[in-house]
């Protein structure tokens, strides 16, 4: 099981090894859920941080995408789950929410994090992205908080499953997508067969359709049927050349 947590929680008692942060609930089923799904299944605690409930969705409701994004942390298989409930469709990065995110960080102390791409359509997600990164920066400063121990995450990812860029790295989720439709589809005020929801997305299948056919393409790159896309700023290091995978011929 998970805690459901909001603005300003204690240190958990156990840290996370990877924290995906994003803007909206059902951010992350879409484009890292598969590989959160995986490392939880390996054995590593993972966690979402979703900075906003959603308030400006034209369907549902904040308490409702609470309600949904607790069922889809339980499909993830996540050691956890906050909401800061900062608001929707008008993130600013100021100092008050960089340092409210550190402390989150610090709390938290996963040694990998994950933000979305640093460019894309929506506003609020490039913002988590800046804004993510620089609490990052911040919550490794000794003299931040007086509350908390710093804490500085080894390794940022970027998801840019929906951004036009060639990734660094390919995650295989093959055996994973499937759980990943169905944390996506917990969020039934946004994805179910009401009226409200039929404007965007017709019917389930269609959706299903659009994510497998982009994870198919991603998985091809690797050799895989379905595979999630990653972003890393920095050089990344191979020690065994022999041990790489994916063939070249």
């Amino acid at each position: 099981m998970f805690e459901l947590v909001g603005t300003g929680s204690a240190a958990i008692e156990r840290p996370l090894d990877i924290l995906a942060i994003a803007a909206h609930p059902d951010d992350v089923e879409q484009t890292c859920g598969g590989t959160l799904i995986g490392m939880a299944e390996r054995g590593y605690r993972t966690g979402v941080l979703d900075l906003t409930a959603g308030d400006m969705g034209s369907r549902g409701t904040p308490e409702i995408r609470l309600k949904e994004a607790d069922a889809a942390a339980c499909e993830m298989r996540l050691a956890w789950r906050g909401n800061l409930r900062l608001p929707d469709a008008r993130l600013e990065n100021t100092i008050s929410v960089r340092m409210s995110l550190a402390v989150e960080i610090r709390n938290l102390r996963p040694r990998v994090v994950i933000l979305p791409y640093w460019e894309a359509r929506h506003p609020d997600h490039y913002r988590t992205s800046e804004i993510g990164f620089e609490a990052c920066f911040l919550a490794g400063l000794k003299k931040l908080d007086e509350e908390s121990e710093p804490h500085r995450p080894h390794k940022i990812l970027y998801s840019s499953l929906y951004a036009n860029v060639t990734p660094s790295f390919v995650v295989d989720i093959s055996d994973h997508f499937e759980r990943r439709m169905t944390a996506l589809f917990r969020y039934e005020s946004q994805y179910g067969q009401s009226p409200e929801a039929a404007e965007l997305f017709p019917e389930q299948q269609e959706i299903r359709e659009r994510l497998s056919s982009i994870a198919r393409f991603y998985g091809n790159l690797i050799g895989v049927k379905y595979g999630e896309p990653f972003v890393v700023k920095e050089m990344l290091r191979v020690d065994d050349i022999a041990a790489m995978g994916v063939r070249s011929l």
